[in-house]
């Protein structure tokens, strides 16, 4: 693909934007966020909070820990933070510089304010708003669809931006304008200089707090229950625990940033970790790690386009197809291959909820991983899941939109009973 090439340039802008920092899982930052920004616009510490969040929101929020809030879970403790400690600025990494002072003045705001929380009254499935009073002042920030999309902020009633928000009921599907076969050609011949510090960055991040996992005590540590019960001798034990741990931290407060895939922290090291100890395990060279990663995250994404940001489909199986095909590339196998590793993976863990964020996550990217190897197995020996077997479609991209529609509109009744039983009492 040339470098002149529309496509190309826009292959290269949605990694820059794309792989983005975060510390902490990415729902509670967003709320973070948009509470920093409310009370920035308010020009003051405010006396009162509403958060009107979407099911969804509410679902990867309620079971996580906030980082730099002292274990700390909850919608609640997000916006307290945001307002208290936060640096909107920074977007994702908004909470990232919180003092002891500011913790504890945080734990007191959550104590003598009164916050609110409410279901968001859209259809629409990532939806945030975020309104802050004091006296006869106010101040409210929107997100919508993506976690640092504000479409609005209004300070007294007065609108200071104003974008429009289709119902996504009456609206077209988005159509992704990626496709696996264009993703190969630009991972195989860009420059990889163009996107160099963002994958490298991934790298550095992702590698950190999976070794942050694997060192010390972090949620249900499944990374070290998987890597001290088969003793990391295999290159397939070590993808899988290493990849576990930086979930197993990052899930349970870690103050680690991380490199996101598809807005979430999960799926940036669900795709980049098991690629970089491939990589160690093969010897391979640079460019063939950076274009494997290259060719994972653009496909991760492509995966994820049709199904959007949150839903009942855990986005670790996406990231794991990802992976695997990544894997494939290292290994320098057939785009061929590369592609019956992605359909493979995905016949067999499609099926995989996501019950919000929380230290299990680390165990659903311990299994994803494993399929994604074993899909790259059968691909390798010429076996395939076939066109018309179960959700199976001829053509990559068949499959890909055939996931795409369970995810996005089959799972949608999945999606409200998992928030049912979530919030049971």
């Amino acid at each position: 693909m040339e470098k002149t090439n529309a496509k190309y340039q826009q292959y290269v802008k949605t990694l820059e934007v794309e792989l983005m920092a975060a510390m902490g899982c990415t729902e509670p930052i967003a709320i973070s966020f948009a509470a920093a920004k409310a009370r920035e616009v308010l020009g003051k510490m405010p006396e009162r909070v509403v958060v009107e969040a979407s099911g969804n929101l509410i679902k990867n929020v309620k079971s996580v820990i906030v980082p730099n809030t002292d274990g700390m879970k909850g919608i609640e403790a997000a916006a307290a933070v945001g307002i208290v400690a936060g640096k909107a600025e920074k977007k994702l990494e908004v909470i990232s510089e919180v003092t002891d002072e500011q913790k504890a003045e945080t734990k007191k705001f959550l104590e003598e304010k009164e916050i609110t929380v409410q279901v968001a009254k859209s259809n629409i499935v990532f939806d945030l708003i975020v309104s802050v009073y004091a006296g006869e002042d106010s101040a409210v920030v929107r997100i919508v669809d993506e976690h640092t999309n504000i479409v609005m902020i209004e300070k007294n009633g007065e609108r200071l931006v104003d974008v429009p928000v289709a119902d996504p009921v009456a609206e077209e599907p988005k159509q992704d304008a990626m496709t696996v076969e264009e993703i190969l050609d630009f991972a195989k011949t860009c420059d990889i200089d163009d996107v160099r510090a963002v994958i490298k960055r991934q790298m550095e991040y992702n590698a950190a707090i999976a070794d942050e996992g694997l060192k010390n005590s972090w949620g249900a540590n499944v990374g070290r229950v998987i890597m001290d019960s088969n003793n990391g001798e295999d290159v397939r034990i070590r993808a899988k625990a290493r990849a576990a741990a930086g979930s197993d931290a990052r899930m349970s407060g870690c103050e680690m940033p991380v490199v996101i895939n598809s807005g979430s922290g999960n799926q940036g090291i669900t795709i980049a970790v098991p690629i970089m100890e491939y990589a160690k395990e093969l010897n391979s060279t640079e460019e063939d790690l950076y274009r494997a990663l290259i060719l994972a995250n653009l496909l991760g994404l492509h995966q994820k386009a049709g199904i959007g940001r949150l839903s009942a489909y855990c986005g670790a199986v996406s990231a794991g197809c990802a992976a695997g095909a990544g894997i494939a590339y290292l290994m320098h196998e057939s785009d061929w291959v590369i592609m019956h590793t992605i359909a493979n993976c995905l016949a067999i863990t499609s099926g995989i909820i996501c019950d919000g964020a929380k230290p299990s996550c680390a165990a659903k990217i311990a299994a994803s991983i494993d399929a994604a190897l074993l899909a790259l197995e059968m691909a390798k020996r010429e076996q395939q899941f076939k066109g018309g077997e179960g959700i199976v479609k001829k053509g990559i991209e068949n499959t890909i939109r055939s996931v795409a529609q369970l995810g996005k509109e089959g799972m949608r009744e999945t999606d409200k009973e998992i928030l049912k039983i979530m919030v049971e009492r």
